[in-house]
């Protein structure tokens, strides 16, 4: 079996799938990087060689072909990235005799909040509910907000990740506050790694306008269960749609991301907590969510355990969300996520073939 991978030299992913690969007694994949993919490079690939495809990482060269030049942390872009990441993936479908690990309509939907949210509900998957849109200002969205009856809400860019631009908002009547990693910085706004809050309508307002020209999701405010004094959702890593892996991230500010000053969680206790029939309907959850992406190797569910230890909710659906480095399996293997994947991929998975009734993707009407 030859493997190879489309990602970023070096990154921490692709190294990882390459251990587990090389570990398991397979050639080392060849890596094909997104930055030639995205210059036009197409690579020789010996016939039948399975891509997989991952993040494009952090890398300032590629960020500059997906969105334009500028500050790799700046805020915004994502439409024009959005754009180029899809020639990309197209580019990766015409591999001459390879076999692709991961469809890339799938992905294309899962990197659009709008469409996954369609379709997670389509499909009865428990998601919060959301404005219909479009929202193209900040008067837009306080006038959808009116219109639902709702005060709080999470405001996300739809085609961002590791939440970046999005804002945990509160507005009732003339009080405001909105928490976002977003800061301003020389009068851009970029990512930071801390969280703030903004409680003065004009800054709300500049925030806002500025992220809602490349599109917006925003979702109804899905309250959080908590154990000491911190919030937590769930990241659950799914292998050819069985749950393999979780992580509970716990903050005490909305965004739970780890890289955003949330910590993990005692996974333990929170089982405990829910009991076995709530955790199992917690995986299964999870598995109806990855059932909407049947052609993708893995899928990243970010599920809530909502503040009654009851209801359950899916916040996204992630198409590169298996970097979870040092965490063992949920049967208790010491196998990290890259390890299943290749343990899959070994005994035999493929992307199943194609039913007439699989559209493609279909972008949402413009704005």
């Amino acid at each position: 079996m030859r493997l190879a991978v489309v990602g970023t030299p070096g990154d921490r992913r692709v190294t990882m799938f390459r251990d587990a690969a090389v570990a398991r007694g397979l050639a080392e994949p060849h890596v094909v990087a997104w930055r030639d993919v995205l210059s036009g490079v197409t690579p020789e690939l010996p016939p039948g060689t399975l891509v997989r495809v991952d993040s494009p990482g952090e890398d300032a060269e590629t960020d500059a072909l997906l969105r334009g030049p500028g500050d790799p942390t700046r805020v915004g872009g994502g439409a024009a990235w959005h754009t180029g990441f899809m020639k990309g993936l197209s580019t990766v479908a015409s591999f001459a005799g390879a076999g692709l690990l991961d469809d890339i309509d799938e992905i294309a939907v899962m990197f659009d909040k709008r469409l996954s949210h369609a379709r997670l509900s389509e499909a009865g998957v428990p998601v919060p509910a959301a404005l219909p849109g479009p929202i193209s200002s900040y008067a837009a969205l306080r006038e959808q907000m009116a219109d639902a009856g709702w005060s709080r809400v999470f405001v996300k860019p739809a085609h961002g990740s590791s939440a970046s631009g999005v804002i945990a908002l509160q507005a009732l009547g003339s009080r405001i506050r909105a928490v976002t990693s977003a800061a301003w910085v020389s009068g851009g706004l970029h990512n930071s790694l801390r969280v703030r809050a903004y409680e003065s309508e004009p800054d709300v307002r500049a925030l806002v306008d500025v992220l809602a020209p490349d599109g917006l999701h925003v979702e109804r405010w899905f309250p959080k269960a908590s154990y000491n004094d911190m919030a937590f959702d769930l990241r659950v890593v799914t292998v050819v749609g069985v749950p393999t892996h979780a992580v509970a991230r716990a903050s005490r500010t909305p965004m739970t991301n780890l890289h955003l000053g949330g910590v993990r969680g005692d996974l333990g206790l929170i089982r405990e907590r829910l009991g076995p029939a709530r955790w199992g309907q917690c995986l299964r959850v999870c598995a109806d969510a990855a059932a909407c992406f049947p052609r993708s190797l893995r899928v990243g569910v970010d599920l809530m355990v909502g503040a009654d230890w009851r209801s359950l909710a899916v916040a996204e659906v992630n198409a590169f969300g298996d970097l979870l480095p040092g965490l063992g399996a949920l049967n208790g293997d010491s196998d990290d996520t890259y390890t299943a994947q290749v343990r899959a991929l070994i005994a035999g998975w493929r992307p199943p073939a194609r039913r007439p009734s699989d559209a493609p993707h279909r972008q949402p009407a413009p704005l």
